[in-house]
Order: structure tokens, then sequence, then C-alpha cells
């Protein structure tokens, strides 16, 4: 029998989330259906009961998926099934792996797979904002162990208020998007975009969303305890340990640990050093030692000293791995027009993170296009992020994007869309490639993009800078920690926090926090804030320093661009039968002509870098779309003379007729006797024949008038 579970989230302005379990996908180790308006989720959740042998880590899935189904449509391409993640479906994906990661028991090392599935969309109702709590619920009505329940809700600040989960149509008018992660004790993930926003106004949106989980994480262990549920998860043990080899390990070398961290070194150098503290430690083990210790408790060990040593470090001298103090920025150096092909290029580089990141404009027909479920429509500002295995002094195989990439690409891309102005005439993408990675590289894409930008001449409003802040703290004492300006790689694998903010001089554009502890206090969130505005700032002086405002010149290689409107009955014509007279007028103008239909007008848009050439486009497209209004004088060719006038061509595709009588004031016996064949000449259009529509010209209108004789 169907035994359904279910439990209503009521949200303050009354609408409702319910979530229920106990219908569908009951061999799952936990599922649950979320329900908002007319949009369904299904999240279920199934975790091995042995960890697989030599795995020390949590093996975590996590995939959500969007069918086409859920809005009635059929998928694009040939084979009419939904196929790879969108990047809009990886980045949901990121959203809850990056706000459950931290919740499982850190001695938890199953593979654990959720999977999502969008069923039904309500074009209303945005999806990303229920998958947390839909992965979180699958996991409160299972067995497998987790400190949560966890949830995430959206909040927007549209026309001066907040509201939780607003409507599509509501998000289109907000001055503040914010995804918050949490559980009912703290804030553990913050990502959006924001129109320069203050520090003060995004904490008080991150509280506000806060509130709401508590309630979303109140009905999840309401739901479990309805399904009947026990408290005590799944026995496991997944670690074996030595702590008389533990503590002989910390006892050796953490002395030595220590010195080297205070040296700060650089990275390089710094890692060849800890490895051989590490590797002198094993040295000196005689041969019983070395069968009776396990090689991989060892190196967990040892990484355990690191850790704590750097901490320490931190905490207690104010000291960071390289030498820097807490809120010290690394050096930093930037060139623009790097690259000569390029519309717009720069090189930003702090410390040891360097990108080199390139601009290129192009017309409407080189905008990234988006078919998905949830959103379909075109990006004509875009930004990828690429990291080569080189950047870390890897060699590794790299098959495609990484969910990573996307991610950080998409980070840089709303930090800096903000600023590109509504009349921007161009499709901008931006290319940022990572040479070097020692933590920040997300960032230094954004610093890069600026400078890139304005090296191509677009017109952005402010520049935009970028910084990750870092958190060390102590457990015991929890008024004991410091907060991290521009961290390094390490810092960020060993501290408890990672948070990226992006802005200008007069606010935030965009940030993405992710905290490794539980129990981020508002007190250090509002340091770390207030520290990456001064950083921020910093690094905003050194842009400007580079380049302090866009081009005022487009370089000789970039596109100009040139936009007409034109009647939309003359697209056609414009295009040609199967597109010949579009084509063959690209072809003799080496121009790229774009057309589209945009409020009953047709747009065009002509793109090429030889101005003569582009002009001739222009001319042509004018002639061809070519609208007669009476009243207007025109240049014309005189086509062929008749008893009764003359024909005149004022533009390539329309002619009028000069009546005999409207060629001169006094009286004209014969056409030739004024007008020669090929001749151009002064028109004026005086009307149009409504039934024919043929053109009435007159030449004779346009001449002076003879005075009457006396």
């Amino acid at each position: 029998m169907i035994k359904e579970k279910k439990q209503i989230i009521k949200l303050i302005d009354g609408r409702e989330i319910s979530i229920s379990t106990g219908k569908l996908a009951k061999q799952a180790h936990g599922s649950v259906e979320v329900r908002m308006g007319n949009t369904h989720l299904l999240a279920t959740v199934v975790s091995s009961f042995e960890a697989r042998e030599g795995v020390d880590f949590l093996p975590l899935t996590v995939d959500y998926r969007e069918k086409f189904s859920a809005d009635g449509r059929f998928p694009g391409g040939f084979l009419k099934r939904e196929a790879r993640p969108t990047d809009q479906e990886i980045l949901i994906m990121r959203l809850v792996d990056r706000i459950l990661r931290p919740m499982f028991p850190s001695d938890y090392h199953a593979e654990v797979q959720i999977m999502i599935s969008l069923n039904s969309h309500d074009p209303e109702v945005k999806p990303d904002a229920l998958a947390a709590l839909a992965a979180s619920s699958a996991l409160a009505v299972s067995d497998i162990p987790f400190n949560g329940p966890i949830s995430e809700c959206r909040v927007a600040r549209i026309d001066g208020k907040y509201k939780i989960n607003p409507s599509s149509t509501e998000l289109e008018n907000a001055d503040m998007d914010l995804m918050i992660g949490a559980s009912a004790d703290s804030v553990a993930m913050v990502e959006g975009e924001m129109n320069e926003v203050s520090e003060s106004e995004m904490i008080e949106a991150i509280k506000i969303g806060h509130e709401a989980i508590k309630e979303q994480c109140a009905a999840q262990l309401e739901l479990a305890a309805k399904a009947e549920i026990t408290s005590n998860k799944r026995e496991y043990c997944h670690e074996i340990h030595d702590e008389d080899l533990k503590t002989r390990i910390k006892k050796d070398t953490y002395n030595d640990v220590y010195a080297v961290a205070s040296e700060g070194l650089e990275k390089t150098e710094r890692s060849e050093k800890f490895k051989a503290v590490k590797e002198n430690w094993i040295s000196k083990l005689n041969e019983e030692e070395v069968e009776k210790y396990d090689s991989k408790l060892i190196g967990v060990y040892y990484h355990d000293v690191e850790k704590e040593a750097v901490r320490n470090l931190v905490l207690s001298e104010g000291i960071r791995l390289d030498g820097r103090e807490t809120s010290e920025i690394r050096p930093i150096w930037c060139e623009i027009d790097y690259l000569h092909s390029p519309h717009g290029s720069a090189v930003f580089t702090r410390g040891e993170t360097q990108s080199l990141t390139t601009v290129t404009l192009g017309s409407a027909t080189d905008v990234n296009r988006l078919d998905g479920v949830t959103h379909q429509g075109h990006e004509s500002f875009y930004l990828h992020y690429n990291f080569p295995p080189f950047s870390t002094g890897e060699a590794r195989m790299k098959f495609s994007v990484s969910r990573r990439e996307i991610g950080h690409g998409n980070l840089a891309q709303r930090a800096l869309k903000k600023m590109i102005p509504t009349d921007n005439p161009y499709t901008v993408r931006i290319v940022s490639d990572i040479l070097e990675s020692n933590g920040s590289s997300s960032m230094a894409t954004v610093c890069a993009g600026t400078l890139a930008l304005m090296d191509a001449g677009v017109k952005i409003q402010k520049p935009v800078s970028g910084i990750a802040m870092g958190l060390i703290s102590d457990e015991e004492n929890p008024n004991n920690y410091a907060v991290l300006s521009d961290i390094l790689g390490d810092e960020d694998h060993l501290g408890d926090m990672d948070f990226k903010i992006c802005g200008t001089a007069d606010g935030i554009t965009a940030c993405q926090m992710d905290i490794k502890v539980q129990g981020l206090s508002y007190e250090i969130l509002e340091k770390a804030l207030m520290q990456a505005k001064d950083g921020r700032l910093h690094i905003l002086d050194k842009l400007i320093e580079t380049i302090s405002e866009p081009r005022v010149q487009l370089k000789p290689q970039t596109p100009k661009i040139i936009v007409l409107k034109v009647p939309k009955s003359t697209i056609g014509g414009i295009i040609g039968p199967g597109g010949k007279i579009i084509q063959e007028l690209q072809a003799s103008t080496e121009t790229n002509i774009s057309i589209q239909e945009v409020d009953d007008i047709g747009v065009v848009e002509i793109l090429g870098t030889d101005q003569q050439k582009i002009d001739l486009a222009v001319e042509k497209i004018r002639s061809i779309a070519f609208i007669p209004e009476v009243g207007e004088i025109y240049k014309g060719k005189v086509k062929s003379i008749m008893p009764y006038g003359a024909f005149v061509g004022i533009s390539s595709n329309t002619d009028g007729l000069v009546h005999i009588s409207e060629l001169a004031w006094e009286k004209v016996e014969k056409v030739e006797d004024v007008l020669k064949e090929g001749e151009t000449i002064e028109v004026k259009l005086i009307a149009i024949d409504e039934r024919s529509g043929k053109l009435k010209l007159s030449r004779k209108v346009l001449l002076p008038k003879p005075e009457k004789s006396k």
C-alpha cells in the first residue's frame, strides 16, 4: 500500500512548498517529491554500505537534470533525448554539492549518489531554489549519516523589499539576487549577483534567507518523524587509525613543519621543504617500523600536522605561508594590449596566479544561444574560463570543460555583466586562460576581464575587481580567528572559508561563499566583507593605474558596427531568395550582416573593419529597404523618356514619373528639350497613387518660379 507522508512549508506571502515521501522511488535509500506551484522535483539518494578500498574521501555525486517533457517540449538534436547536462544544470549541481558536502561526517567514505530531476516546470517557480531542499529532505528520510538537515533559498530585493523565492517575472526587476545555503544553526553557502549593493545590505539579505531556511529545516525533521525514520543512522567504519603513530609523527615533525611554514616561501619551494620533512622522518624508520606502519596513514597524519602548524602560525603570530599579514594583498602586475590580433587583451598577475584574457566583439549572429528547459534565449555578453593542467604544474588528460570551470566562469560573468551598458551594440565574448594558479584564479579572471574590456574599447560603466577571502578559526575558542585577504591555494585547502567577492568602488556586483566548518557568526561575516572591501579597492587602484578608462578609438582590427532600422516588409528583399542577396552583399563588401525582427521593425547589423566597404553595404541596404515619402527631395537618374514625361529612378528598385507638365514652369513641347537619358536630376515626390502605388515626381517645384509679367 502507498503510505505517503507530506509536510507543508508556508512562505510569508502565503505561497506553499510541499515535501512528501512514500509514493515514488521507494527502492532508493531516500526519496522525496518537492512541489511549488506547478513545479515538481524528485530527489533520490543512495549510498553504498561499504567504502571502496583505498578511498579516504567522500565520493559524493550530485546529478540534477531537467526533463524537456517538464515544459512540454522536445529535445533538440537528431537523437531527440536528453544528453549531456547544460551549463545551467551543472551550476545547480554545484549549488547543491557545495552546501551538502561539508555536512557529511568527515570519516564517511562510502559512495553517495544524489539524483534530482525536474519533472514539471512552472515558468514562475525557479527550480534552483528548491533543489537543495529536495536533496536534503531525501537524506533526512534515509538512514545515511548526515549532519543536516540543510536547505537553500533565493532572496531577492525588489523595489526595496526582500522576497523569498520570487517568481521569474519578479526577479527581472530585482537589484539583488542571492542564493543562501544554511543549516538551522549557521550559513554555509552564499552565491549571487547584485547592482553594486553595500556590505550591510548583503548581510541583511543573508539573515532574511537564513530565517526562511530554519523553517525548511524544521519541516524536514517533521517529515522524517512522520515517515517513522529512525534517528539512528547506519553504522559504519571507514577509517582505521593508529593513535600511537599519529602522536609520534606530530611529536617528531611539528616543529620542523612550523619552521618551514614560517619562512614565507613561494609555492614550489615550500612544497619541496614540507615533502623533505616527511621523507626525512620516514628515512629514520627501521625495517620493523617500515613494515609495521601503514604508509597511507603516515600521509594522513603528516598532512594533519601541516594543517595544524599552518593554522597555529596564523592564529598565534598573524603570519601566513608566504609571509604576508592577514589583510595584505599579493604583488600585482598588469599589462593591456598584450596580443595583437584580439580586439582586447590583458594579463593580470597576482602573486603566483595569472590570467591571460581576451575580448572578442561580434554581431547578433555571435550571441550565445540558450535552449534549456527552464530558459530559452540568448546572451550577448558571456565569459569562458579555462583551467589547463600546466597552470598548477600537472600533466593530466583534459577531455572536456569541468564543472569547476563552468562555475568559475559563471561567477566572473555575473560580476562583470552589470557594467556592460545596455546600448552596447556588440556581442562580447571574454575568454580567460589561467596560466598560473595559486588561489583566486576566478578573481584574477574578473580583474583581467575588466582590463581587456577597456582595452577593447567597450564602454563599461565602472571597473570591477575581485578578491577571495579565507578564514582560520579555533574550534575551542570561537573568538580566536583570522580573516585572510587574497588567499593562496593552500590557505583555501587548509582553511575554513572561501569567500569570493567582486565589485566596483561603489558596491558588490557578485559573490560566492563556501564554509567548511559549522557555525559562522555574522560578526566574522561582517569582518570578512569589510576587509574584502579594502582589498577590492586596493586592486581597483592597480587596474586604473594600467588603464584608467576604455579606449576611445577602437583598434584597427576591431570590427566597426552599424545598426540600421528598416521596415519589416523590406527584410525579405534584403535577404533575397535563399539568402542570395545578403550573401552576395557580404561577399562583395567583406562585411558580416545580420537581420532580426524587433517590435515589428527590422534591425540590421553591419560588421566590418573597412569603413568604405561598410558605407557601401549601408548604401545598398538603404536602397533595397527604400520607402519613399511624399514631400521628400531625391536625386535620381533619368531611366527612360516618353512623349508624356520621363521615368526617374530615385533608388535601385524604385522609379517615378515626372510628367511633362512637371518638368518646368514654362510649357515644354518635347521632353528631350529638357532631359536626356542617364542624366541625374533632383526631384520631389508630390504624390503616391493610392490604387497603383505609382510615384508622381516633380522637377519644376524645385526651380525658381518665374514672376508674372505686368
